[in-house]
């Protein structure tokens, strides 16, 4: 297979193959990056697990450590999800399409709602980062009172990788438009 960011291919893709797969890249490695949070989370169930059953001595942090690294991960994979085409997608009419209609109504799903609404939710989200970080917030129904502005962060960063991932998937329809296929 062609290498689109290789510029010694002896096939070489358009331009916008290769910023695609520049912006494809950015979702593959930052998904790849946190799938990694799995492990701590998986870490902190275990050991509440084995600290309660075996010690009767359970901890005070290992919920909310699961549930915000839980967060994380879930919100952190939707940009690789995005790129994958793994997104739950209800085509009983868009598979009958043709590939050049399929990518002009995504294009203009793209364009109509994607964009605005990701554009606000990381317009809304970075404030209200910004804010629990201002505050040094806590979750305060925790006994434990964990920090929580880190994991508020990852809601605008979720957001900005969407909206990156937006783009790439926005080229691949233009691509498909012009060439009446998907690539």
């Amino acid at each position: 297979m062609n290498d689109p960011l290789n510029p010694q291919d002896a096939a070489p893709r358009s331009k916008l193959r290769v910023w695609i797969a520049r912006l494809d890249s950015i979702s593959i490695w930052s998904g790849k990056l946190f799938a990694w949070l799995i492990v701590p989370m998986i870490g902190a169930l275990v050991y509440e697990v084995f600290a309660r059953y075996a010690f009767a001595a359970p901890t005070m942090w290992a919920y909310d450590t699961t549930f915000m690294l839980y967060g994380a991960h879930f919100m952190l994979g939707a940009a690789f999800t995005l790129a994958k085409g793994a997104h739950i997608r209800t085509d009983f009419l868009y598979r009958m399409w043709s590939d050049r209609v399929q990518a002009t109504v995504d294009l203009a799903i793209y364009l109509i709602f994607f964009f605005p609404g990701f554009a606000f939710f990381l317009w809304a989200s970075a404030e209200f980062a910004a804010k629990s970080w201002e505050q040094s917030e806590l979750i305060i129904t925790s006994p434990w009172l964990p920090i929580v502005y880190p994991f508020k962060t990852v809601i605008p960063l979720t957001a900005a990788l969407l909206m990156i991932q937006g783009v790439s998937e926005s080229l691949k329809c233009v691509e498909a438009i012009r060439q009446g296929r998907w690539s």
